[in-house]
């Protein structure tokens, strides 16, 4: 989820809520501790330079049970990031505790953000000796060679 589309939410909701993929939810006395900018250049392992570029919320939990961050005051931590940090309209990544940090990527369900799980990923298999995945067919598709066949009770298998 771009930056721009939270910003297009925001004045639509009445709270903000952060849902985990598994069904629970942060808890509503969250608060939003960073909006900044994450760049990372890296080299793969089949020696390619790469960069990536992402805007990061990070959300934390304090002790502070009364505190309700609302739509419209997360609204103007991102507009005054974007101003002070000159953020461009990026994908965004979250940041949120759990057992560790854990990074995210943010979706809408309609009705509060989501926080998906993120995975690692090899960026270069064809350097690295990972095979490409093999095409799956159907038993019912693979055609048999009549000429290299044997018949019931010939002996040749």
């Amino acid at each position: 989820m771009k930056l721009s589309e939270v910003k297009q939410i925001l004045p639509t909701l009445e709270n903000v809520a952060f849902e985990l993929e598994n069904g629970s939810f942060v808890p509503d006395h969250f608060h939003v501790t960073e909006v900044g900018i994450i760049s990372k250049n890296f080299i793969d392992c089949g020696g390619k330079i790469r960069s990536e570029k992402v805007v990061n919320f990070q959300l934390w939990n304090a002790d502070d049970f009364e505190h309700r961050l609302k739509p419209n005051k997360l609204l103007s931590i991102i507009q005054l990031s974007e101003d002070r940090l000159s953020i461009e309209d990026l994908d965004i990544e979250v940041e949120y505790q759990s057992d560790t940090i854990g990074k995210y990527d943010l979706t809408f369900n309609g009705k509060t953000f989501v926080l998906k799980n993120k995975t690692t990923a090899c960026l270069a298999q064809d350097a690295c000796g990972i095979p490409s995945e093999k095409i799956k067919k159907n038993l019912t598709e693979l055609t048999v060679k009549q000429n290299n066949s044997c018949s019931p009770n010939t002996g040749c298998c």
